[in-house]
């Protein structure tokens, strides 16, 4: 991804990314452009606030690269770019793997500790019976 003419490092853009990510208000236009391209008064519609309230979570989404904006007469749709977000998958992908593992790990304890409890309620119930 490039700004200004300088190429962004990886670690710049998921933290924009996930900074992009963290308001809810960013995340619901994400979703209303993942159906197309949209202006700002079709974006500002839903929401209760000014549509230069909407311009300027656009502007956070567009630093991020996950919105882009062209020029088609005299307005300026903004539409989604998905590489930000296939970047930020990749990145939380490799922890999904490493919790899956743990998560395998837990359940293979807890069955392990589920048969020797119940070895031991039958080594007790056998001892009472006698």
């Amino acid at each position: 991804m490039q700004l200004s003419g300088y190429a962004i490092p990886t670690s710049d853009r998921l933290d924009a990314t996930f900074a992009a990510l963290a308001d809810p208000t960013r995340r619901a236009i994400l979703a209303r452009l993942a159906s197309g391209e949209a202006s700002v008064a079709e974006l500002a519609a839903p929401f209760a606030m000014s549509q230069p309230a909407i311009s300027k979570h656009i502007k956070v989404l567009e630093r991020a690269g996950l919105v882009s904006r062209g020029i088609d007469a005299q307005r300026r749709p903004s539409r989604l770019e998905a590489q930000p977000l296939a970047e930020a998958n990749a990145w939380l992908e490799r922890y999904r793997e490493y919790w899956e593992a743990s998560f395998q790990q837990l359940d293979s304890l807890l069955d392990e500790l589920k048969v020797r409890d119940r070895k031991r309620k039958r080594t007790k119930a056998k001892g009472e019976k006698r």
